[in-house]
């Protein structure tokens, strides 16, 4: 009976040990996280922005799934404790950098059509290289796992753009 309550006691300890260390994120792995889920409202921003000005089905398609992006990644921050508010109006970002890619997407996508599904690709492109970089970054498995399917996401993304383009 007493190994019965050290092994369950010892296992304890360690559920809560592992819970405590899972929890402790690098820096890196917290601006990551952050910067992720405004990259995909920047996303979703600029193919809302787009679909309206075009009303092109592949913007309001992906815009779509870039919300469900910016959802899991709240979910992501949420799970890990980490405080963090994106702005609710549409085209505003807390990241400097990311407001600056907003407008500049923005300037070149209102130019014509093509530009505006270039666009797109430049969106996830960049999307694709910060997942894979978020993804070497994170010693956290679930983590991974939420970076891995946005970046299917985004693969599946940039096939669709690049069909749209060979259409023209």
């Amino acid at each position: 009976m007493k190994s019965i309550i050290k092994n369950s006691l010892l296992i304890f300890l360690l559920a809560v040990s592992y819970i405590s260390f899972s929890q402790d994120k690098s820096m890196s792995e917290i601006e990551d996280m952050k910067y992720m889920v405004e990259e995909e409202k920047m996303a979703r921003d600029v193919y809302e922005y787009l679909g309206d000005k075009w009303n092109l089905r592949v913007f309001n398609n992906i815009k779509q799934s870039e919300q469900r992006h910016m959802e899991m990644m709240q979910n992501l921050l949420e799970v890990n404790k980490i405080d963090y508010t994106i702005s609710k109006e549409k085209g505003v970002f807390f990241n400097k950098e990311l407001q600056k890619i907003y407008d500049a997407l923005i300037t070149r996508g209102s130019t014509s059509v093509l530009e505006a599904i270039e666009v797109g690709k430049l969106i996830e492109k960049k999307d694709i290289e910060d997942l894979e970089g978020a993804i070497r970054n994170s010693q956290d498995d679930f983590a991974k796992q939420v970076y891995s399917y946005l970046l299917k996401g985004s693969q599946n993304h940039l096939r669709a753009f690049n069909r749209q383009l060979s259409r023209y």
